[in-house]
């Protein structure tokens, strides 16, 4: 930028003596490439890794690590490095072996996660908001969740799990299939502290809150559309836009809360229920007996848990086997000596929960 900016200074004041600057310099115009230079960091047959990219990389973790409240010391800096090259490099490296069979499942599945996070978004200001903090929009998101996808579906391709392994797994783990009994309810809250502070409100405003919340409970009790309550008057950020709407199991929700929730009974509101956070009036949708899913219902999700086991396994042979095939070259010194510096990959495990 200061590069910038003084060639823009001296333009202007050599413009303003009347000479061609260009013509009386004797040199072409600087271009954008020069000013902000774009490097070549990786190379090898098939694949291209510019520093833009690797830098657009650590800085979505860094990002999603800063939005859900998590610290990356300088201390981590150089593992998080290393672990993001390498699943950006192991990424483009599978990428470059993908059929066209295990791109269109790529595409499938990039759009099945983008679609799932548009429904599962309070709203669609709320997502723009939320990309835009990691430096991201719509598209590109999209653009990013098809181009991790095509990679994922190379590896599944090489992983065969049969009916029988499903089975055994399924029997092995009864618990990881069992849903506990759940409600859906919807809530108004009207809080009680001052959201920038934490603090208690004074006696009088609290006066003021109960007041409110006790109207909207005689609305409520009248017939009033009670999610319409919720979202013109709830201020709870996390359901508002939903219409209050909550689906939860024991053990999640603060205790006068949920014993409240789960000693209604479908369509009855509650009386005024206090919290920490402040004052609640409380609507039973939905209750939702405890369940054990078939494993016809779950046969999928677990071969895929189990295939993801097997991709972790064979991961760093496969990472360092197609290295070596692309003859891949780190052109940048700095990160080759952070990447030799451990001979173990960073790649990443794809290891998730037990499949439900």
């Amino acid at each position: 930028m200061l590069a910038a900016a003084t060639l823009c200074l001296t333009a202007a004041k050599t413009n303003a003596q009347g000479t061609n600057t260009p013509a009386a310099a004797g040199k072409p115009a600087a271009k954008a490439d020069d000013l902000f230079p774009d490097p070549v960091i990786v190379k090898g047959t098939g694949i291209e890794i510019r520093q833009s990219r690797l830098d657009e990389a650590i800085a979505s973790v860094k990002s999603g690590a800063v939005s859900r409240g998590e610290e990356i010391t300088p201390a981590q800096m150089p593992l998080l490095q290393k672990q993001v090259f390498d699943n950006l490099l192991m990424n483009q490296l599978l990428a470059a072996k993908a059929t066209d069979a295990d791109k269109a499942k790529g595409k499938e599945e990039g759009d099945k996660r983008f679609d799932l996070i548009k429904k599962r978004a309070s709203s669609e200001e709320t997502l723009v908001k939320q990309l835009k903090a990691l430096g991201l929009t719509e598209d590109t998101l999209h653009a990013r969740l098809i181009e991790e996808a095509i990679p994922q579906a190379v590896l599944r391709s090489k992983v065969t799990i049969t009916d029988e392994q499903a089975k055994k797994y399924y029997e092995d783990h009864p618990g990881d299939f069992e849903e506990p009994e759940m409600v859906r309810a919807s809530h108004v809250l009207i809080m009680t502290t001052d959201p920038r502070t934490g603090k208690s409100l004074s006696p009088d405003d609290l006066k003021t809150k109960r007041k409110q919340i006790e109207d909207l409970l005689k609305r409520a009790r009248a017939g009033e559309d009670f999610e319409k309550l919720a979202k013109d008057y709830s201020e709870d950020p996390g359901s508002k836009d939903k219409g209050g709407v909550y689906t939860f199991p024991r053990g999640q929700m603060v205790a006068p809360f949920e014993a409240a929730a789960f000693s209604l009974k479908t369509n009855q509101i509650s009386d005024v229920v206090t919290t920490s956070y402040g004052y609640h009036i409380i609507k039973l949708l939905e209750k939702i007996p405890a369940k054990k899913y078939e494993l016809t219902k779950v046969n999928t999700d677990i071969k895929d848990y189990l295939a993801k086991q097997e991709i972790d396994k064979m991961a760093p042979d496969l990472y360092a086997s197609l290295r070596k095939e692309a003859q891949v070259e780190i052109l940048d010194p700095h990160l080759k000596a952070l990447v030799d510096t451990d001979a173990s990959t960073g790649f990443p495990s794809s290891n998730k929960s037990a499949p439900k």
